[in-house]
């Protein structure tokens, strides 16, 4: 299935216990696609994956398929820092029906560069599905090199990146050298237009959940010409996806869906809701964000 330019990193629901909020789930996803996410990467870093259990993230593929029913590419993380537990869990969701899987960099272990290589490679040959490999040094503590990516862009089902170095240079050297149709997203709304503007295809957002609609008019507006239009709205979504990222993501995510009524509970630990002096300054914005649509 096509994936589309709009991916939205899903936030997973929780109720007040902690445990997944299944109903919850099921809003989410019904939001999304009423605002013009034309792709879901479930159990992503968005999705709090490091405290999703085996069995949550199964569940969560499973649910998510079920309920986009087609009308959106459905995308599983299968990613961790072991390269046979993420080959396991995408043979497992490539079972369950999900459309392409996105595998992050192996965290913490800091790999080589050749070892990179290796884990997405194995983790390809698990699979018939399309991977999106996804590169995200703040979070990782490596970052993909463009020439391991390119390496990696050879391989048949390696059909896409995730690039959230927030590395231009890095980012147009991946498309400049990578095969015809292999696709290049940005990982950061805020380089969103930047990156198509160096010959990028969509982006893997976070901000979409509440801004998606205004999203997709940006892509539409740059792909039809009208630059200008697509930076005005660049200009005027920006503070919006810097004030995401105040405090750990999805913290502030949780508490913007909140207040555009699709509420979907608390963070896991270890992360924290934000002290109350941040929320208020980040419930101003996104009042003056909605006011500014009106």
């Amino acid at each position: 299935m096509e994936f589309g330019r709009l991916l939205t990193a899903m936030a997973t629901p929780f109720s007040e216990d902690g445990s997944v909020d299944w109903q919850g789930v099921d809003r989410l996803v019904d939001r999304l696609l009423e605002t013009g996410t034309t792709g879901i990467v479930v159990a992503g870093t968005t999705g709090e994956s490091p405290t999703l259990s085996h069995d949550e993230k199964l569940g969560l593929f499973e649910r998510v398929l079920k309920r986009a029913k087609g009308r959106a590419a459905v995308i599983a993380g299968t990613g961790t820092n072991d390269t046979r537990a993420s080959a396991e869990l995408t043979r497992e969701a490539e079972q369950i029906g999900v459309d392409g899987v996105m595998v992050v960099c192996p965290y913490y272990n800091k790999p080589s560069q050749e070892g990179l290589y290796r884990h997405f490679r194995t983790v390809a040959e698990a699979t018939n599905l399309p991977v999106m490999v996804y590169n995200v040094p703040g979070r990782t503590g490596v970052n993909l090199a463009a020439e391991t990516t390119l390496r990696l862009a050879e391989i048949d089902n390696i059909t896409s990146v995730k690039e959230a170095s927030g590395d231009l240079v890095q980012i147009a050297q991946i498309i400049e050298g990578a095969p015809e149709g292999f696709r290049v997203y940005s990982g950061d709304d805020k380089l969103l237009l930047p990156v198509l503007a160096v010959g990028g295809y969509g982006v893997v957002s976070v901000a979409s959940h509440v801004v998606g609609r205004e999203m997709t008019q940006m892509i539409e507006a740059f792909l039809a010409g009208r630059v200008e239009e697509a930076a005005r709205m660049h200009r005027r979504l920006l503070p919006f996806f810097e004030a995401l990222f105040w405090t750990s993501s999805p913290v502030l995510l949780k508490e913007a869906l909140e207040l555009v009524g699709c509420p979907v509970g608390p963070v896991r630990p270890p992360l924290a809701e934000a002290p109350e002096s941040l929320r208020r300054d980040f419930r101003r914005l996104v009042a003056d964000l909605k006011a500014g649509e009106a």
